[in-house]
């Protein structure tokens, strides 16, 4: 019988493997990459903060991406960069440290999809509802759909932590750049069964609730569309759902490649490319694309711009 006495306070990273003619590429891509994420998201949430046009529902459910944004990837880039320009062997992180990352990790994947589910719920009473849009969205219940929306996340990636911090562990090798739930349940050479259950309830839950709840906002919206003869409508729904849309399925689309890669040990490398893509393209491309297309956003920036131009001359 096995003696489980290791339970090393202190783990290792395996990191990207990445070759020394790769190394300055990658690490300014990701590096630049990061910036862009704080500057944008930051700059969208101040402008929708300070701009008393944009304390619509809308925006303010919006807000939650940016936050998200903000702090998934602050707690996983900034020690990736560090770690690509340390040797394997010094890529050395705390089992609490550790834990902290992966709860983080874990959160923004789960949030990135409850927030979108809001946001979706917003467009849904705004184009099928607009006489009582008012009324149903309040600020109360902007406040609770934000509440609920990070609620369930927190519980949800909680129970999912909870049960990985209950084994012991015999290993002290993370097989990942970063720690998430899959790499410290690894460590352990006790029964992950209970684990792979709920991994996998959780998985399934949280997709079906994601996708379910907008393919029938999105049918009901097109059904509207459909029925109604007003153009203006119509243009607004499709410009506004497209976005919301797209955002959707690029977030999707990077989870569900992660999710897949995880079968496959051969690809790891790809597995830990895509991973950290997961982070950084829905980061990077949230705050353009809801800035292009937001009328509101784009009136306060050019007016900005143009007020700087006059100071100019």
């Amino acid at each position: 019988m096995e003696n489980y006495t290791y339970n090393s306070l202190t783990l290792q990273l395996e990191g990207l493997n990445v070759s020394k003619d790769s190394l300055y590429p990658v690490f300014f891509f990701f590096l630049f990459s990061y910036l862009f994420i704080m500057i944008a998201n930051l700059g969208i949430a101040c402008l929708v903060f300070f701009d008393k046009n944009l304390h619509q529902p809308m925006y303010l459910l919006f807000c939650n991406l940016p936050f998200n944004d903000i702090i998934g990837n602050s707690i996983m880039v900034p020690r990736l960069l560090m770690d690509m320009l340390r040797p394997p062997s010094e890529r050395l992180i705390s089992y609490s440290e550790c834990v902290v990352q992966a709860f983080t990790t874990h959160m923004f994947g789960t949030t990135s999809h409850t927030v979108l589910m809001i946001m979706a719920f917003d467009r849904y009473v705004a184009i099928c509802n607009p006489l009582h849009y008012t009324t149903i969205m309040s600020n109360r219940m902007v406040m609770k759909l934000t509440v609920s929306a990070w609620g369930v996340a927190f519980a949800l990636v909680a129970i999912l932590l909870g049960l990985t911090m209950r084994l012991n562990r015999c290993r002290s090798m993370i097989m990942n750049p970063y720690c998430d739930n899959a790499s410290l349940f690894k460590l352990s050479c006790e029964s992950v069964f209970i684990n792979n259950v709920y991994g996998i309830t959780f998985t399934v839950v949280l997709f079906t609730s994601s996708i379910g709840s907008i393919v029938l906002t999105y049918t009901k919206i097109t059904v509207v569309c459909l029925m109604s003869k007003n153009k203006s409508l119509n243009s607004k729904a499709l410009k506004t759902c497209s976005t919301h849309l797209f955002v959707y399925l690029i977030m999707v689309f990077n989870g569900m490649s992660v999710i897949a890669l995880h079968r496959y040990p051969q690809y790891s490398d790809y597995r830990k490319l895509s991973s950290i893509l997961f982070h950084i393209i829905p980061g990077s491309l949230n705050p353009i694309i809801y800035g292009v297309q937001s009328t509101e956003i784009r009136k306060f920036l050019l007016n900005i711009f143009r007020h700087k131009k006059f100071h100019q001359i």
